[in-house]
């Protein structure tokens, strides 16, 4: 699917407006397909938080400047009251962002009244007015029920395999993986599952539900919940990966440059002069932070590995990420200082944010050791990028798992099993050798590229996701 606006018939009077849950990786996901409909001439309006349209609107990626100005950003549509914003807590042994469940219990609270308003002037004056919303939240389908010429989907930012083994464990796709399947406590905290439970249980409320995935990643999975939900009377459109998936040349090895909405960041000059596959990129995602004695001993093991890498070390987001205090954390400051000193010319540490999409897509990234959330999974493996998988929380364990035990595309950094001790910087260095200069690493490599193929031909014309997407767009509009 390609990031920049293409001509197509207007699909007059009919309004979507996308409901995304208040965390980057949900507001991303949702952002691209709302991107996505409107360079197809849709109108789409994102309807969120004052700071989250802000949040998602600085570090949009991939998407060129036409496309991102024809998307409605809702500003003022979703107020809430104010809500406690507690730093984040590295050292807690709870790796779930519980400073963030005041925000989630918020919003979930709060923006249905405002969000019912925006529908009823949207439906005032359009033919049709659909709500695309997260599915773990069903407040948006119950005020989308309000109004006789409005309907709502689902949308699920998790991978299907993931959905399948959470909801039952015994499900006989997951028995057939072999895969263990962590306890609840790795994935979620018991106030966010309360949270979940009272919006409905992640189940789908409206008219269907779309998934942000494609038959090379969730297979059989995907037949199964079409089963399911058609037997429900409701529609299942798989039309992942979501992503701009940036233009690579045959043997994934090269990047051709893509316009983009967003200045380039200096990190991809840096890219720029590094040779093909030498580059190790490694980042946790936004919701989590590395206690400070695991920041210690992952520095020591790229400074001892001698290996070439990108290391985005930051803390947490917070619940409004514009209330954070600019510069670089003082809790790892000192260790910088020195450490960049010793690495430099080899390592570059970014410590605020990263244009993770251009730098996975770039043909200098080699590997990228991830927390395995699924969106940055997506980004990885559509650009052919093996993973090493570091889970923390929610759906991550389950990935890390999918990813490396099934689908052969990683190696297992930190096993879920292990995720509040820390690990030892030999054992860090191992794997990166493993990763780098094995034939373990060769062939994780070739899995990774494999599927890049796979997920690149499932979006492309004519492949499966792309005709989800094009019945999706003509079920709405007819």
């Amino acid at each position: 699917m390609a990031p920049a606006a293409t001509e197509v018939a207007p699909a007059a009077a009919v309004a979507i407006v996308a409901v995304p849950f208040p965390a980057q990786g949900h507001l991303n996901q949702m952002l691209h397909l709302s991107l996505l409909l409107a360079s197809r001439g849709l109108d789409v309006h994102y309807a969120a938080t004052a700071a989250h349209v802000c949040q998602v609107r600085a570090r949009v990626q991939g998407w060129d400047a036409r496309t991102v100005r024809s998307l409605h950003l809702h500003f003022t549509a979703l107020g809430i009251p104010p809500y406690e914003t507690p730093p984040p807590d590295p050292e807690n042994p709870i790796a779930y962002p519980v400073h963030l469940q005041p925000l989630f219990d918020a919003f979930c609270d709060h923006a249905a009244a405002p969000l019912g308003r925006l529908l009823e002037e949207l439906a005032a004056t359009n033919r049709r007015v659909v709500v695309v919303h997260d599915g773990i939240m069903a407040f948006p389908a119950s005020e989308a029920s309000r109004l006789p010429n409005c309907e709502a989907y689902a949308f699920q930012c998790a991978a299907q395999s993931f959905a399948a083994g959470f909801k039952d464990p015994g499900h006989c796709l997951v028995r057939a993986l072999g895969l263990p399947v962590p306890p609840p406590e790795f994935f979620f905290t018991k106030e966010f599952l309360e949270l979940a439970q009272k919006q409905g249980g992640f189940g789908v409320p409206g008219a269907g539900l779309l998934l942000n995935s494609c038959r090379a990643l969730d297979g059989d999975f995907i037949d199964e919940l079409n089963d399911t939900l058609s037997k429900d009377g409701k529609k299942l459109f798989t039309i992942g990966p979501l992503n701009p998936l940036l233009d690579l040349d045959l043997d994934l090895d090269a990047t051709r440059p893509a316009p983009s909405a967003q200045p380039r960041h200096e990190c991809m000059d840096w890219l720029d002069k590094q040779p093909v596959s030498s580059v190790l990129y490694v980042s946790f995602g936004t919701m989590s932070s590395l206690p400070g004695k695991q920041i210690e001993e992952l520095a020591a093991a790229l400074q001892s590995s001698g290996q070439r890498f990108i290391w985005v070390l930051r803390d947490a987001d917070r619940a409004d990420i514009f209330a954070e205090a600019g510069g670089e954390s003082g809790r790892y400051a000192s260790l910088l200082s020195e450490f960049r000193k010793r690495t430099d010319g080899t390592g570059l540490v970014i410590t605020g944010w990263a244009p993770q999409l251009e730098i996975l897509a770039h043909g200098a990234t080699a590997a990228f050791v991830s927390h395995c959330g699924w969106n940055s999974l997506l980004e990885g493996l559509g650009h052919g990028k093996p993973i090493l998988a570091w889970p923390m929380h929610s759906d991550q364990p389950w990935n890390a798992g999918y990813v490396c035990g099934h689908l052969k595309a990683g190696i297992v950094v930190r096993p879920w099993e292990k995720s509040r001790e820390t690990l030892p910087a030999k054992d860090i260095q191992e794997v990166i050798r493993r990763a780098m200069d094995s034939d373990e690493g060769i062939a994780v490599r070739n899995a990774a590229k494999a599927l890049a193929k796979d997920i690149r031909a499932a979006v492309s014309e004519g492949g499966s996701s792309w005709a989800d997407m094009e019945d999706f767009i003509g079920h709405i509009t007819k």
